[in-house]
């Protein structure tokens, strides 16, 4: 963090006390901070304080004199390497999310060519809004970075999810992010997610219950870190925030594989995330298949095209292929004999005998082995931290 200019957005809201702690912590890692505090802020803390602390005068309003000085937010965005707002109110961020440059740090936001950090703090209510979600949700879609705020005891005596991160935490998560920025820069990577479906009539098909958030998630990571992201995805209610990523919907397990050959010779990295279907019906209806006298209906499947083992064979040495294994049990045994059979450089596992892992869940608990041997078994965590976790390994292996 050492060198790098960061300006801090504080907004009017309780939390902003922490900007404080934000400010010595950035300081001591060698950083300079610039604060740009909105009018209500200074109600909750005095720009003294923070002048004092960041050795730099606070900017609040667009005039600071009345002699014809300003302040130029179009210089601020170009200074900084990262901007970071702690706190974010509502009102702020629903500023942000809709162009309402009224102060003089929103219009500092739009003017700021770095990438942005949002840690929002309010009450739980405000925050589960749909107004508030919405918001969010457009900031991401922008290539917003939000720190998501954590459950707690918050100012209204109420306990839930609303209070900001701590600044620990977020100092944290800015050093990550410089350590690993643009690591994946000018790399081309292809990530399948979700589920397939396979057609029986118009009406029914074969699948499962893939969500898709562990190869959205993956998607976000390599995009954060600089990669262009062709993300090939099943049936799923996902969206997708970042602008470096290029989505492509399919539903069957032909379409996926179709879409992911074609795509692989241009490809640096593949990673295969979705649970392609191992089987098709060898005849799909035309028209409904209707229930009537019989008790049993028999299908009879034909198998799936392999897509990790045919990217395996036609990789090239400087590229990479990486899967996924879910398994039930013997999961090492089996995720190395894919491994190998499938010619990759690296294999996910993950157990459905562990709790909180799988379809579905929002967290994962996974084991990384790559072709050197070496395994890597992390804890329950969020698919988001696990997606870092693999991208971090990956860019080990690629080196």
């Amino acid at each position: 963090m050492k060198g790098k200019k960061i300006i801090l957005g504080i907004t009017g809201s309780i939390a902003a006390y922490k900007a404080a702690h934000l400010i010595r912590g950035f300081i001591k890692k060698g950083a300079e901070v610039q604060v740009v505090m909105t009018p209500a802020a200074k109600e909750f803390i005095t720009p003294l304080t923070l002048a004092t602390l960041s050795r730099k005068p606070v900017i609040s309003e667009f005039f600071s004199n009345r002699d014809g000085s300003w302040n130029s937010h179009v210089d601020l965005g170009l200074w900084a390497d990262v901007m970071l707002i702690a706190p974010a109110t509502a009102a702020t961020i629903g500023k942000m999310a809709n162009g309402i440059a009224d102060n003089m740090l929103v219009t500092t936001y739009l003017s700021c060519k770095a990438p942005v950090f949002v840690a929002p703090a309010m009450d739980l209510d405000m925050f589960g809004h749909p107004s508030t979600q919405q918001n969010v949700e457009r900031l991401r879609s922008f290539g917003n970075q939000i720190i998501e705020p954590t459950e707690g005891d918050l100012a209204s005596q109420l306990v839930g999810k609303g209070r900001m991160e701590e600044p620990e935490q977020i100092i944290e998560v800015l050093e990550h992010f410089f350590v690993t920025q643009n690591d994946l820069q000018k790399k081309k990577i292809i990530i399948t997610a979700g589920p397939t479906f396979e057609k029986i009539d118009p009406v029914r098909f074969i699948g499962n219950y893939s969500s898709g958030k562990m190869g959205f998630a993956l998607a976000e990571a390599c995009a954060q870190r600089g990669a262009k992201v062709k993300l090939i995805t099943g049936p799923v209610a996902l969206k997708t925030h970042h602008p470096q990523i290029q989505r492509i919907n399919v539903e069957s397990a032909e379409e996926m594989y179709k879409a992911t050959t074609e795509a692989f010779p241009q490809t640096d990295i593949a990673i295969l995330c979705a649970a392609v279907a191992d089987y098709r019906p060898k005849e799909q209806k035309e028209s409904k298949i209707k229930r009537e006298h019989d008790e049993t209906l028999s299908l009879s499947l034909v198998r799936n095209k392999d897509i990790a083992a045919t990217l395996g064979k036609k990789k090239r040495t400087n590229q990479i292929v990486v899967g996924f294994a879910l398994e039930t049990n013997d999961g090492i045994v089996n995720a190395n004999e894919k491994l190998a059979r499938k010619n990759l450089d690296m294999i996910i596992l993950n157990s459905l005998q562990d709790e909180g892992a799988g379809f579905q869940h929002d967290t994962n608990k996974v084991t990384i082995i790559d072709r050197k041997g070496e395994i890597l078994t992390l804890p329950l965590k969020s698919k988001k931290e696990v997606a870092a976790e693999i991208i971090n390994r990956l860019v080990i292996l690629f080196k």
